[in-house]
């Protein structure tokens, strides 16, 4: 049993005039009670219907009063936990008699009374030790002055406390359904799908009804205090998704869940003052809770593979911002599939196809004793990232988009680990070659500027005259002509940059010639060429093909021209 102590002088300031009660319901009583100042002057008198919310320091105890004034009232107290478990106990002590020992009918002293009420022993009703939200309900409570004492030993922290005299139709708190927990039914790797059976309360009683879903990878919460008291003030509450989106951010931050730091923040109570006791804020912990209406299914999703998340629900009635908590559940999301690794053989080309956002892993294991290794990457769409490690340490990483070569030193019995990773914009196709033969080159080589430059001055109504550049290497150019839509547009063109299309995949008639080229001097190692036979004020996409000595293309950039209408 605690044994508490506190001063009843402020309680019994108003009992002088009068036994202090519930504060009424009744709306003109309601009033002249706000007008007298003496009833609110005790800040420890619970109200009949109301939740309060409190802060308890550790170690300091705290008490409340009540008074039921008539016998075989119905009562109901709720007291609810947040960030640390509590010692409470209720307990009621008859009435200080009004009339004095003289029968004049007029109130005893306050000494008296007080000193008739502290000498007195109050029956114990309930006492409960822990975290759980625990309620005392009595269908017939005799009148008494009733006090509730609590006490947190571990930290400081908040705690709520509900009480009524008419439990039965006041219901502030959602009703669980028969069967309140929350089932899992489908389990990803960085999705869950949870799904849970309604509450009465919004079913039955048509009264609105929300719930919202707390995740994080500690442990499962008891209530919805309890979750805001560990959130800190820089944690924002997430807005409800939109239709057909169940949970995008998780972009959240922390766990794959991000964080919209512009919606809903809410303010923590662990916030340094300038009165009071100082508290630290708390760092920002991977907890994130959504409130998404009165849907009871929903998906949480951007999770990270193989690790175990914590669930629980909340049903909160918005019109009292009252809530009950669901028995929560856990999952642990399935392991990330294993990659699978590409061999690659020395001098050989290999295709790798990757996904918009994935990423692909190669290995390397030259079978002999080398001094250098290289690596022909050609990304034929968008550019793509490129890591090597030799043994697990890492030697390069880089951008590449179009023709790359990388020349890394060799070492004996070393293995190499290449990791692609795609485009956000799409997915992403490459050629990659792998050798230790310095001379082994089968991409071909390219300039730095890959464009295909057109002059407007020599455009005729059946000829245009383009030009574009080489390298020191001699190589084969192939141009090729396609005649397009006056609509065709930029947009279309950069659809169809597939570097990594060779000129065996075009129609024999767009081909127009292919010529041998290159300059020792690479100044000077520019060529031009006119296209003949066209048609007067029609459009043409043109493309220029390098091949190399292996056989292996590399397409310029595609050149859109027009032939001049009129000659």
């Amino acid at each position: 049993m605690l044994l508490l102590h506190c001063p009843l002088l402020l309680l019994l300031l108003p009992l002088a005039s009068r036994p202090q009660k519930f504060p009424t319901r009744d709306e003109e009583l309601f009033q002249m009670q706000i007008r007298d100042k003496a009833f609110f002057h005790d800040t420890s008198v619970i109200p009949d219907g109301a939740e309060i919310s409190s802060y308890l320091f550790r170690d300091t105890p705290k008490r409340y009063f009540f008074v039921v004034e008539e016998d075989n009232t119905p009562l109901a107290v709720t007291v609810t936990p947040c960030d640390a478990p509590l010692e409470w106990k209720l307990s009621v002590q008859e009435l200080p008699e009004e009339a004095s020992g003289e029968g004049s009918g007029d109130p005893e002293p306050l000494e008296q009374q007080k000193q008739q009420i502290t000498n007195e022993e109050g029956t114990e009703l309930f006492s409960y030790k822990g975290n759980d939200v625990e309620y005392f309900v009595s269908s017939s409570s005799p009148s008494g002055l009733y006090q509730l004492d609590l006490l947190s030993t571990e930290k400081d922290t908040h705690f709520k406390v509900y009480a009524t005299t008419t439990p039965e139709s006041d219901q502030p708190y959602p009703e669980l359904p028969y069967d309140p927990r929350i089932d899992v039914t489908s389990l990803g790797r960085t999705t869950v799908t949870l799904a849970w059976k309604p509450s009465p309360t919004a079913s039955l009683l048509k009264q609105p009804i929300q719930y919202c879903i707390v995740i994080n990878k500690e442990h499962n919460f008891k209530s919805l205090c309890a979750v805001e008291a560990k959130l800190s003030s820089d944690d924002a509450f997430m807005m409800a998704p939109k239709p057909g989106l169940d949970f995008s951010p998780f972009d959240f931050a922390h766990f794959g869940f991000p964080v919209d730091n512009n919606s809903g923040k809410e303010r923590g109570f662990l916030k340094s003052s300038k009165f009071g006791r100082q508290t630290p804020s708390k760092p920002r912990v991977d907890l994130h809770k959504v409130c998404i209406g009165n849907k009871n299914i929903f998906t949480v999703s951007d999770l990270k593979p193989d690790t175990q998340y914590y669930f629980d629900m909340f049903a909160v009635n918005t019109n009292t911002n009252m809530s009950t908590a669901y028995v929560g559940t856990f999952a642990r999301t399935k392991e990330e599939a294993q990659q699978k690794t590409i061999e690659l053989k020395d001098g050989k080309v290999t295709d790798v196809f990757i996904k918009r956002k994935g990423a692909k892993f190669l290995r390397f294991a030259p079978v002999s004793s080398h001094q250098k290794v290289t690596f022909s990457v050609h990304s034929c769409l968008d550019a793509v990232q490129i890591q090597v490690r030799r043994d697990g340490k890492l030697l390069l990483s880089q951008s590449v988009e179009g023709v790359r070569q990388f020349q890394l030193r060799g070492k004996a019995k070393a293995k190499y680990l290449l990791r692609l990773k795609g485009s956000k914009k799409g997915a992403s196709m490459l050629k990659i070659l792998a050798t230790t033969r310095p001379n082994k080159q089968s991409f071909p080589s390219l300039p730095e500027d890959t464009r295909i430059k057109a002059f407007d001055k020599l455009r005729t109504c059946s000829s245009v005259t383009v030009a574009w550049l080489g390298t020191q290497e001699r190589n084969k150019f192939c141009i090729y002509k396609r005649e397009v839509d006056d609509s065709y547009n930029e947009e279309q063109k950069k659809r169809e940059q597939n570097q990594c299309l060779g000129p065996d995949k075009r129609k024999k008639s767009e081909k127009v010639l292919c010529k041998y080229f290159h300059s020792q001097n690479i100044q000077k190692a520019v060529t031009t060429e006119t296209i003949r036979g066209l048609q007067p004020g029609k459009s043409y996409l043109l493309d220029v093909y390098v091949i190399g000595h292996g056989g292996h293309s590399v397409k310029y950039q595609s050149k859109l021209v027009k032939t001049r209408k009129f000659c």
